[in-house]
């Protein structure tokens, strides 16, 4: 199904509706879906350097040339090197009392803070929260995925990664 960059904004900026998100979710994409998106959110951004890929919510794995990927925010806060864990670069909010937890759960609705807190991820950058982990008190903070870029741009995309 080819998708236009109307449509595809709209769908970035979550403006269709659910029924259509789903027709677009099922359907065979085009060949190009992949680099329209990235322009789209390329021209959204207030920086040059090239979006390798998306990388969650305000996040981007971005080139900055010589062979160097890096986690980017949408502000142009750079975090690190796309394989080091970018969170333990974030400001971080640990909510692990009832009080702190009551200020976005109802009362008797949220973990017990002996077995359970909640990490919030800011961009030191522009205070955007990018991230919430649910964990037990103590746990190491999480590293959720290592892209293959690589494998992405050549096996899937069937070019080199820029």
């Amino acid at each position: 199904m080819k998708l236009d960059e109307k449509t595809l904004r709209d769908l970035i900026d979550e403006k269709l509706p659910r029924g259509q998100v789903r027709s677009i979710q099922s359907s065979y994409k085009d060949a190009d879906r992949f680099d329209t998106y990235v322009a789209v959110l390329q021209e959204r951004v207030p920086w040059d350097e090239k979006i390798v890929l998306p990388f969650g919510e305000h996040l981007f794995i971005v080139a900055k040339g010589g062979g160097s990927y890096v986690v980017k925010c949408d502000c142009g806060h750079e975090f690190c090197d796309y394989r080091e864990n970018w969170k333990l670069e974030a400001l971080i909010n640990v909510r692990s009392t009832p009080e702190q937890l009551q200020e976005i759960y109802p009362e008797k609705m949220h973990g017990h803070p002996d077995y359970n807190s909640l990490r919030e991820y800011f961009c030191p950058g522009c205070r955007t929260l990018l991230e919430v982990e649910a964990v037990p008190p103590g746990y190491p903070v999480v590293h959720d995925f290592l892209p293959d870029l690589e494998g992405f741009y050549e096996d899937w995309l069937g070019r080199n990664l820029p």
